[in-house]
């Protein structure tokens, strides 16, 4: 294939996907997948200027106007943004300003890239005159009557003059829960993501669904600002602000390209705990003054760049299912991968969870997979990419016997599990969890060194941890290992017999006995020993102890194996006791009470205030809802505290909060 012939496939594969993306809503590949044919087709065209067609991807802002709505031509050009990827990129755009204005510092505006659906709204004597979609570019859709139920948009304003703003309407993160909840009840297909959800509601011809999707928007840009007469980008948002339109909070002035770095690397660690979904950070130049000297391309501006996030989903390869057995027995099928690269690491596994997952997928050996993260950290196979299929795929088949010791697996509702108590995979994955960090915390006893005792017949069980000093010499011998490394393990190993009863518990991997919930139950018996005479409806007057935890607890104490295991444990020297603090007053201000903490704590990190609220008897949750009692807030406070606000929840500031402390500690 010659250059102009691979100019002209990449141009219609880009048109399909613009038309797929823009139109339809409903993109067959991910974000990464574009990016990466819209840079190849920049880089031949810089070569092979010869070959730039004015109707190319690369000339084009993208997308066609739908027929359903009137077509509105916009009065300035709706253009979208270059991308940067990396640091290079953005020190690069920050050069061609300084360049062109001669400064030695740069004054940026930094925003939430949104990710919905771009919008424009146009006012004239005070009032909305239309509301339209991004379109080409040059002239988008009229969804006005769509846009008016988006109760936070104000049809009338104290501005006369003329004036138009632009922004991104868009779903929270809550709300395509709630509606995805409420689609599985009736059978209804599930909405894909916030963004396909926010555009496919702007785009229904009946408004009350629309206004059915509890749709926000955020408002970004006073298009006609040096006419009504701000020269700077970040008085202007003050200003629509001030009209009534929203905007976003977590905006930022950043004076030069370092402080910008050092707002992206903050909301790349942010993003996730937004209500929202963003795509990336929004650069720009905040000196109105300098926009025409700046100028633009043909489809952006110069004064303006989008820094984009890490892809969350690639293309790659299904090769293999294998299969793991973990600490409970579990059966779990795992995806291998072609190796490649999510979100700034290689990933080559991916879990599946189990048949039915595979089998609801429609996941075949061989077949080509949209991959993501999941809240950037999990890799998690999307779906198969089923029109890529050469016929050369496999389908699934669950193995009926455990992977490791070839015993028959039992199924249990959708888990299959290996029931073999001297199956070797139960036990490593049941050693390797005691020796975890929020377990035992032995440091230097991670998944391999467990593995690769294991194998050395060093330890067999939970217990022999304890009796790794005999195989001193025998450790120092293999490749790795030296005197102090060794001696650094043993100490910790020791050290480890001193932990609280909590930690032990949650390190003795019962089924259904989390961290949270181990630190419960040992504060409630204080002694490992009174596990031994409790019954199922003792344990159930304990909040959030149900049937299934109780029957574990119940069983696991039962368990003649591990009535053994705890026995060798005590005579190991290992502490029973619970070892925080026990409630002494009773009648303190906390006791009993469910605690949400957000925003930013200064004397005490969450952490540390978490566990002093603990130890005064109050249950410490993650999320704010009508059980919650009281949200503690510190400074940057989100989402949760507007929560609390709209349900009437009590909210209590860090001051007074450490005033209640000092008078329950006196």
């Amino acid at each position: 294939m010659n250059i102009k012939e691979r100019v002209e496939e990449i141009t219609k594969t880009l048109e399909r996907y613009n038309y797929e993306y823009y139109v339809l809503d409903n993109p067959s590949v991910p974000d990464s997948e574009y990016d990466r044919l819209m840079q190849e087709l920049i880089a031949i065209e810089k070569e092979h200027p010869e070959l730039i067609n004015p109707y190319s991807p690369t000339q084009r802002v993208g997308g066609k106007v739908l027929s359903e709505f009137k077509k509105i031509k916009h009065k300035r050009l709706m253009l979208s943004l270059a991308n940067a990827f990396n640091e290079e990129d953005l020190r690069h755009f920050d050069q061609q300003i300084k360049d062109a204005t001669n400064l030695d510092k740069v004054e940026y505006m930094c925003e939430m890239k949104i990710d919905g659906l771009a919008m424009s709204l146009d006012y004239e004597n005070g009032s909305l005159n239309y509301a339209a979609t991004r379109g080409d570019g040059l002239e988008g859709e009229d969804v006005t009557n769509n846009v008016i139920t988006i109760k936070s948009i104000p049809t009338s304003v104290k501005q006369k003059n003329p004036f138009e703003v632009r922004g991104e309407v868009y779903m929270s993160k809550k709300t395509l829960e709630q509606l995805n909840k409420a689609r599985m009840e009736n059978n209804e297909p599930l909405l894909a993501n916030a963004r396909n959800a926010a555009a496919g509601s702007i785009r229904q011809l009946d408004s009350s669904i629309a206004a059915s999707r509890k749709l926000q928007a955020f408002w970004y840009y006073l298009v006609n600002a040096d006419e009504l007469g701000f020269s700077r980008h970040s008085d202007a948002l003050d200003y629509i602000e001030s009209l009534g339109f929203r905007t976003n909070k977590e905006r930022r002035i950043c004076n030069g390209i370092e402080e910008v770095l050092k707002y992206i690397e903050e909301y790349t660690q942010k993003r996730q705990s937004l209500d929202y979904d963003i795509d990336g950070i929004v650069i720009k130049v905040n000196d109105i003054t300098l926009y025409d000297i700046l100028g633009y391309t043909a489809k952006t501006p110069k004064w303006a760049i989008a820094y984009k996030f890490p892809p969350e989903e690639v293309i790659t390869k299904l090769e293999d299912i294998i299969f793991t057995v973990g600490r409970t027995g579990k059966i779990t099928p795992n995806a291998v991968i072609k190796p490649t690269k999510v979100a700034g690491s290689t990933v080559q596994r991916a879990t599946l969870h189990n048949e039915d997952f595979i089998n609801d997928k429609g996941l075949m050996i061989g077949d080509y997979i949209v991959l993501r993260k999941a809240g950037d950290v999990i890799p998690e196979v999307v779906r198969p990419i089923i029109e890529r299929r050469t016929g050369q795929e496999t389908p699934f088949t669950m193995i009926d016997n455990c992977p490791v010791c070839g015993e028959p697996l039992v199924k249990k509702d959708a888990m299959h599990f290996c029931v073999n108590e001297h199956c070797p995979a139960k036990k490593i994955e049941g050693m390797i969890h005691f020796a975890s960090r929020n377990a035992m915390d032995i440091d230097g006893m991670g998944e391999k060194i467990v593995e690769e005792f294991f194998n050395e017949g060093f330890i067999s069980d939970i217990a022999s941890i304890y009796e790794i000093a005999k195989y001193r010499e025998q450790i120092i011998s293999i490749d790795g290992w030296k005197d102090k490394s060794v001696d650094n393990l043993i100490n910790a190993i020791e050290k480890s017999k001193d932990n609280s009863l909590e930690r032990l518990l949650f390190g003795l991997g019962i089924k259904e006995v989390g961290e949270k919930m181990a630190k419960t139950l040992s504060k409630k018996y204080l002694n490992l020993d009174a596990f031994f005479s409790l019954d199922e409806e003792q344990l159930m007057q304990i909040p959030d102890v149900g049937p299934v935890l109780a029957h574990s607890l119940v069983e696991y104490f039962k368990n003649e194996n591990n009535r053994q295991l705890i026995e060798k444990l005590r005579n190991h020297g290992l502490n029973f006791q619970y070892l925080g603090k026990v409630v002494a007053n009773e009648n303190n201000f906390f006791n009993g009470k469910t605690i949400v903490l957000t925003g930013t704590l200064t004397k005490y990190g969450r952490t540390e205030a978490t566990q002093i609220l603990e130890d005064l008897g109050a249950k410490v949750s993650g999320s704010v809802s009508k059980k919650t009692s009281i949200v503690i807030y510190g400074s940057e406070a989100g989402s949760k505290l507007d929560k609390a606000n709209a349900l009437g929840i009590r909210t209590m500031g860090e001051e007074e909060f450490i005033e209640i402390l000092n008078s329950i500690n006196n």
